[in-house]
């Protein structure tokens, strides 16, 4: 991008809005534009003359200009999300021209078709306020962190939120699992493993599993085990575009992809057991986690051992409090009937995942304890 012409861009509104229109005349300028809307993908509305005052140029959510149709759009009325594009910007007459149309900016290819692709894109997507984002991490072996990551996308599904579960734990025997959607249609881990730059956030909320009233990127049964950091930084930024909340279930170990997600996340939930070895144990991931990730606190599971209390955990590892997790009676007995960790309304995990999201979503986890 050569240069920006103002700095504020048009507001999206949430879901997939079409594709942008494109006036031009220019037959090869009009075939890089269609290449990088493919790209994007999205279609767009083509115009060779002057667009209709009725027409695309009021309801586009982007308008991509030809240097060679700035001239010919004198007096179009003025709005947001006009862009002129050509090869040449050394003639200053197209920054007349663009000063005339009132664009936002004026861009040069191919040096700006990265930059391109990604505004195309948001502008299709509608992108609005991101996804509210949380890590569920264990502090052991069987902490229950998958437990918590599930129940807590099931709690906010059934609420009406826009929900995404992604599964970054490998060897964790798949959350789809956990849901009971083992063989429910849609992509898995797999499918996303050459993932590189932009994925559109739309196509992938809808090629994924619909369990619960909310999407879950898993793992299928193969041999793959490893997703590459550019992979998940890709898939993550797509999800969190969508808007709603995103729940992402990770291993205790650090690699590419983990620290990827980490880099991404608004807060990390640390579940520890209230029982002295598993205390030590997650103070070693916690050392770890907290070097990519500044808001994490911990999620202290019950019951208590003896002399043990959540905050006294949550001060041995030297993190916040997040809250107490309960005992769930019958929750393994549920699970093995079908039914997914939060499914009961009323019960403790519920509950919990509840008052968390309640206050999360609310701004009022500035060091404030679950009750």
């Amino acid at each position: 991008m050569d240069g920006s012409m103002a700095s504020e861009r048009p507001q999206g509104a949430e879901g997939r809005r079409g594709g942008p229109l494109i006036v031009t005349e220019d037959e090869d300028l009009l075939d890089d534009l269609l290449r990088l809307c493919a790209a994007a993908g999205t279609e767009p509305e083509v115009c060779h003359g002057v667009p209709g005052r009725e027409g695309g140029w009021e309801s586009a959510p982007l308008i991509l200009v030809g240097d060679d149709a700035a001239r010919r759009l004198r007096g179009v009325s003025r709005r947001r999300g006009v862009l002129l594009v050509g090869r040449d910007q050394d003639d200053p007459g197209v920054w007349q021209a663009a000063v005339e149309l009132g664009a936002d900016h004026v861009l040069r290819l191919p040096d700006a078709e990265p930059w391109l692709v990604d505004r195309i894109a948001d502008a299709a997507e509608g992108v609005g306020r991101p996804a509210l984002t949380v890590g569920v991490i264990g502090g052991r072996g069987g902490a229950g962190a998958s437990t918590l990551a599930c129940a807590l996308a099931v709690t906010a599904a059934r609420s009406g939120r826009r929900t995404m579960l992604i599964d970054g734990d490998p060897l964790g025997g798949g959350l789809d699992v956990l849901l009971g959607g083992e063989h429910a249609d849609g992509r898995r881990w797999p499918d996303f493993a050459a993932s590189r730059g932009r994925v559109a956030g739309g196509a992938l909320e809808e090629s994924l599993p619909r369990l619960h009233q909310l999407r879950v990127l898993s793992w299928d049964r193969g041999d793959t085990v490893v997703i590459p950091g550019e992979a998940m930084r890709a898939v993550l930024a797509a999800a969190r575009r969508r808007g709603g909340v995103v729940v992402v279930d990770l291993p205790r170990r650090i690699d590419d992809a983990v620290v990827e997600a980490l880099a991404q996340l608004d807060l990390g939930l640390l579940v520890v057991p209230a029982e002295l070895r598993a205390v030590a144990a997650a103070n070693r991931v916690a050392s770890s986690v907290g070097m990519v990730l500044r808001d994490l606190r911990a999620v202290v599971r019950g019951p208590c051992a003896a002399g043990l209390d959540e905050q006294w955990v949550a001060t041995a590892l030297g993190l916040p409090l997040a809250g107490e997790l309960p005992l769930e009676p019958g929750l393994l007995e549920a699970q093995e009937g079908g039914a997914p960790p939060g499914s009961a309304a009323r019960g403790p995990l519920a509950r919990f995942c509840a008052a968390f999201w309640d206050q999360a979503l609310a701004g009022g986890l500035a060091g404030e304890a679950l009750s």
